[in-house]
This record gives structure tokens, C-alpha cells and sequence, in this order.
């Protein structure tokens, strides 16, 4: 794993920074294009979701683990070890959330938009299966339900299974670490595994009651508990620190933006970028099949304006303050404080989230929610990519047969299972790494195809007049 590792970074890093900033790029060009009044389905299409539920689905599905696991972790870690300048200062604590955010922000929810995207327009406007491989229509034509298409699927399907496991078994290793935080429980990976099975279990019942009983429920629980983990922090914590924090955040992103998403760590030997930057895009990239699908299945009656405004801007936005709170309190609590979490982090990242509540009241209170913040993220997660991978194997159909999702439920927690005991983090890190290689070239072309069909359904539409609000749409 090591080995695959350092080769797909060296050799292809460059490709990883060059697809994520084109990704980017055209998703900004049709926020602003003639093509951004297209509604998702046809005029008269209606969103079957709220704006809340909405937004709530979008952000359980995209972020949920991972940023549980990395929101007091990656901060301290850069903190304490920058790419470059000297640590422990407030330098490299500026920096170390600079960096957090260029990981977490635009790039990672443009990658989503633009499978998410793709999807429900070929899908909703142009009648054809809700998969892949109907994303290269324009290109292929009827060729995109031979061999061709097939591939597309099977790397789909396959880097959603890598991505999720990436996700499933950092949570698991947050989960253990912070109940052995807790109780004598033991940080093994045989207990994980078991914590795998158990979890996973929930996520079949969940994934089995369907998208509307199941997954939205249990997507909107997500959010309650989330928010209610924040708050408390929010007010336990430096909360005038986290306001001045939030604004900067925001200034700074924008600022060093072009330079850090361009940034290729040319004149530098550390491998500091192949362990966090082309990891992240790599398992954006292998996330993106599930994630794109997903954001598809429930963003009809959208127009292509809202759903960018919707999957991109509104989640950064989410995902810098949450970032905000979390790591920027750990930072205070290392700059200001009696520090000990970026320590703790350099032993178990699994650990950080844990040793920040416990700088505060209420801490065993807490970390019993941030726990079961994880369960639920945990569960979400699976079953929301297991319905994905499920339409992918059913050729399109978005009500695939019960056995069939009991199957790839159940299989994502073994898959997970085993890279954690075939080799942990490292083990974890490279399978999204190489999932996502050979994905992120299906996307750039599958931007083209999409480009492709918008100028049609523009063309056909004599001026692109599809956006006006359909009858009873409620937001």
C-alpha cells in the first residue's frame, strides 16, 4: 500500500491538482452561464424535497465522517507540522487552517456538483437511466449501454466502495477512540471490526426502509445532533475568539485560494502534499460516484443555479464554520491555553476530537454525543452509498430489490473491515488515492459530455426559458 502510494503521488499529483481546479472551474462557468436557468427535469418539474431536507441530505452524504474525524485533527497536525515555516506559532496556526479549508471547501463540493449534476440532467431531462454511464450520452450515444458503459459503472461502483470505506473505517477508529477515551474499552483493530459489523447492521435496516422512511429521517437526525454538538462548543469555548475567527477564515480562504490549489510542492522532497492534499482530491474524486448520484436522486426540480448555489456555497459555507469552531478552538487551546491536543493528535488522530472536549465543562456529556455524532454519520453514510452503488448495479433503477441492498451494505462494511486490518490509515488513505485516479480522467470528459447536452437542451428550449417556478413548488 505504501508502495502504490507514494507511485500514484509522485507520478500523477499534478493530474489530481490540474482535474480538481478544472472541475472547479466549469462548475463556476455554469453558475454564471446562459445554461443556469435549466431546470432539473423540465419546467414543470417540482422539488420532491424542502430546502431543509435538502441541504440536510447534502451535507450528511458529502461531508459527515470525515469531517468529524478531521476538524480538530488536520488543524493541529499542520500546526504542529507545516509544509513549511516553523510550527508551533501563530504562523503556522494561520496557515493550518488555510490548508484545512482548501481540503474541505469548493473543490471537494464542485467535484460532487459536477457527477451530481450530469446525472440528474441526462437522467430527469433526457429520460436515460439514473447511472453513470448515461452521463456520456452526447459522446457515446447508444454505445454508452455496451462494454464502454459498463466500464464506467464497474469504476464507479468500485471507487464508491474504496471512498466509503476510507470514510467508514476513520469513523469506526474515532468511535473506538473515544469510547476507550471513556471505559476500559480496548483500541484493537478486532474491536473495530466489531463496531464494523454492529454498525453496520443499522445502516442495512436504514438502507432496506428506503430513501424517504430510512435515509432522510436519519439525515435530519444527523443535523440536530451536529448542530447541537457545535452550539455546545460554540458557547463552551472561545466564542468571541471563534466569531473574530469565522470572518478571517473567510478573508484568508478567498485570498491564498489561487495560490494553495495551485500549489505542487515542486521545489520540495517532503511528501508532505502526498499524505494530505492528493489524498484529500483523491478521495473526493473516489467519493464523488456516491455523493453525484445521491445529490441527482433528490435534486429534481432544481435549476442548475440553484443546485451549484445549493451543493457548492452553501455546504463550504457549513463546512467552514463548522471548521471554524472545531479547529480554531483546538488552536486557541494550543496557543492560549495549556495545548496537549496536537500532541495527542500525533499519536492517535483518532483521539483529537476527544482530548479538545475534554479542555471544556460537560465533557463526558460531550464526547457521549460526539459518539453518537459518529453512529450516526456512520450509519447515514453507509446506507446512503449503498442505495448508490445499488442503482449502479441495477442499471438505473432507483428502487433496486431489498436483497440486493442488504448485499452491498453488508459489503462495504467488509470491505472496510479488511483495509483496516490489511493496514490501517495508510491502508485506507491509498485505496481512495488509486479509486479515484482513473475516476478523476471519467470526470473531465464527463464534463465535456455535459457541456455537450447543455448546449442542446438550450438550443431546444429557444433561449434556455425552463427556469420560470413550476406550479405548486414549495422550496
Amino acid at each position: 500500500m505504501g508502495t502504490i502510494q507514494t507511485f500514484i503521488a509522485e507520478k500523477a499529483g499534478w493530474f489530481y491538482i490540474l482535474s480538481v481546479n478544472v472541475i472547479f472551474g466549469f462548475c463556476l462557468y455554469l453558475l454564471f452561464s446562459r445554461y443556469s436557468t435549466i431546470r432539473l427535469g423540465g419546467q414543470t418539474a417540482r422539488p420532491e424535497f424542502t430546502y431543509g431536507s435538502w441541504l440536510a441530505m447534502l451535507f450528511s452524504a458529502g461531508m459527515g465522517i470525515g469531517l468529524l474525524f478531521y476538524s480538530v485533527a488536520e488543524p493541529v497536525s499542520h500546526y504542529a507540522s507545516p509544509p513549511f515555516g516553523k510550527s508551533h506559532t501563530i504562523e503556522s496556526a494561520q496557515l493550518a487552517m488555510r490548508l484545512t479549508m482548501l481540503h474541505w471547501g469548493v473543490h471537494c463540493w464542485s467535484i460532487y456538483a459536477l457527477v451530481g449534476l450530469a446525472l440528474a440532467f441526462f437522467s430527469f431531462n433526457r429520460g436515460l437511466p439514473l447511472t453513470l454511464r448515461s452521463a456520456f450520452y452526447p459522446l457515446l450515444g447508444n454505445r454508452i449501454y455496451g462494454p464502454i458503459g459498463n466500464v464506467v459503472d464497474i469504476l464507479g461502483a468500485v471507487a464508491t466502495l474504496f471512498g466509503l470505506a476510507t470514510s467508514l473505517g476513520l469513523g469506526v477508529r474515532q468511535i473506538n477512540a473515544g469510547l476507550s477515551h471513556l471505559f476500559p474499552i480496548p483500541e484493537t483493530i478486532g474491536f473495530q471490526v466489531v463496531l464494523i459489523t454492529i454498525i453496520t447492521s443499522f445502516a442495512t435496516i436504514s438502507v432496506v426502509l428506503g430513501l424517504d422512511k430510512g435515509i432522510r429521517r436519519l439525515s435530519q437526525l444527523n443535523m440536530v445532533l451536529a448542530l447541537l454538538l457545535l452550539v455546545l462548543l460554540c458557547f463552551m469555548g472561545p466564542t468571541f475568539f471563534l466569531l473574530d475567527a469565522f470572518i478571517q477564515n473567510i478573508g484568508q480562504y478567498i485570498e491564498y485560494l489561487p495560490a494553495l490549489s495551485t500549489w505542487t510542492e515542486t521545489y520540495r522532497h517532503t511528501h508532505w502534499q502526498n499524505q494530505w492534499t492528493l489524498f484529500y482530491w483523491g478521495w473526493w474524486l473516489s467519493w464523488s460516484p456516491f455523493v453525484g448520484m445521491f445529490i441527482a436522486r433528490i435534486s429534481k426540480g432544481r435549476t442548475i443555479r440553484e443546485f451549484l448555489l445549493g451543493v457548492i456555497v452553501v455546504p463550504t459555507m457549513l463546512t467552514i464554520l463548522w471548521l471554524t469552531v472545531f479547529g480554531d478552538t483546538a488552536l486557541y487551546v494550543e496557543l492560549f491555553g495549556q495545548g496537549g491536543i496536537a500532541q495527542a493528535a500525533s499519536q492517535n488522530l483518532a483521539i483529537a476530537l476527544f482530548a479538545l472536549l475534554e479542555q471544556f465543562p460537560w465533557s463526558f456529556f460531550s464526547s457521549i454525543l460526539g459518539i453518537i455524532v459518529v453512529v450516526v454519520f456512520f450509519v447515514s453514510s453507509s446506507d446512503s452509498a449503498s442505495l448508490v452503488v445499488d442503482i449502479i448495479t441495477a442499471g438505473g433503477n432507483t428502487d433496486p430489490p431489498v436483497k440486493q441492498r442488504i448485499f452491498w451494505a453488508s459489503m462495504e462494511g467488509v470491505v472496510a473491515a479488511v483495509l483496516l486490518v490489511g493496514g490501517g490509515l495508510q491502508a485506507l488513505q491509498t485505496a481512495s488515492l488509486s479509486s479515484g485516479l482513473p475516476f478523476g480522467l471519467i470526470m473531465l470528459v464527463m464534463g465535456w459530455s455535459l457541456f455537450k447536452g447543455l448546449r442542446e437542451e438550450y438550443k431546444k428550449t429557444e433561449g434556455g426559458e425552463t427556469g420560470k417556478p413550476a406550479q405548486g413548488e414549495n422550496g
